[in-house]
């Protein structure tokens, strides 16, 4: 014998019961959280030629000028803001360092002899 399929319907939804909960009480109800996709690396190929990050090492050094230079390291430092670049006072002398070290023989040793030698160690105080 067939039912008719309005009798399943009712029997149906009069087998579930009727939650008298809020709606809050359910939101508070922890919810599966799915874990996100593994990533799967590119292969080799695919990627653009990037050279690695390579952490330099930093090395701490101190050393002595006249007055002179550093008031030249201000000066220098005025002009990279002309052009909006805050430069610092390291990044001058590693500049000049390229700079020096891109010139020829020749010239490098006219740049030095325009530069008076001094003398090594810590400046004496003078109170």
């Amino acid at each position: 014998m067939m039912v008719p399929a309005t009798t399943k319907k009712a029997a149906t939804s009069a087998a579930k019961p009727v939650a008298d909960k809020p709606k809050a009480a359910k939101a508070a109800t922890p919810v599966a959280v799915k874990a996100p996709p593994k990533r799967v690396a590119k292969p080799v190929a695919d990627t653009p030629s990037k050279a690695p990050k390579v952490k330099l090492k930093l090395v701490r050094d101190s050393f002595t000028m006249p007055q002179s230079d550093f008031e030249l390291l201000d000066v220098l430092k005025q002009r990279a803001m002309n052009f909006r670049h805050a430069a610092k006072k390291s990044e001058l002398l590693r500049a000049g360092l390229q700079v020096l070290a891109a010139l020829p023989d020749v010239q490098l040793e006219k740049a030095l002899a325009r530069i008076t030698p001094l003398k090594t160690g810590r400046p004496k105080k003078t109170d």
